[in-house]
């Protein structure tokens, strides 16, 4: 009888996280390709007093990182995306069963993915959400990033919660 992989044999509770960072991976890329084909390269539509909708590119990481580094850095952000998501798929699968640590994982590991093809297919990630208070705009950001930053705001509250639980 041939050996069934042991990626294929991951609990049901490893499945339902994965199909988590599937859909935010999913979101995140639809909502790239709608951005690229409604809007050129720095074009800003106002929706609110303090939100537009707005297509740049960021070559960089976060707050666009090394954006003006020559280039190695899209393979450099590629390459530490890849290893984070193996990293966390590994870490999914041994821990599907924490609720909120898996949560947080899935965030991210659907972000990381997000952010990774976008390296791999244009050499920059597509951000398109844009807030500002008056003339102060926060770095334009995309679904990816919020996933992001939601799943390491839930690590670090699933690592306090964890820590008062010891106590």
């Amino acid at each position: 009888m041939a050996r069934t992989s042991r990626f294929l044999r991951a609990s049901p509770d490893s499945w339902v996280w994965l199909g988590t960072a599937l859909i935010i991976f999913l979101l995140d890329q639809v909502s790239k390709i709608w951005i690229t084909g409604a809007f050129r390269l720095g074009d800003s539509v106002p929706i609110t007093s303090f939100f537009n909708l707005v297509r740049v590119h960021n070559a960089g990481a976060a707050f666009s990182f090394l954006a003006d580094a020559g280039g190695w850095q899209r393979w450099f952000f590629t390459g530490l995306g890849l290893a984070a998501a193996l990293w966390m798929i590994y870490m999914l699968r041994s821990h599907a069963g924490q609720k909120l640590f898996s949560l947080a994982l899935a965030l991210l590991l659907g972000g990381a993915l997000g952010n990774v093809m976008d390296r791999l297919l244009y050499s920059h990630v597509i951000d398109f959400l844009d807030f500002y208070w008056g003339t102060w705009h926060f770095p334009a950001f995309n679904v990816a990033d919020s996933a992001i930053s939601v799943g390491a705001a839930l690590l670090i509250l699933d690592e306090l919660l964890r820590v008062r639980r010891g106590r």
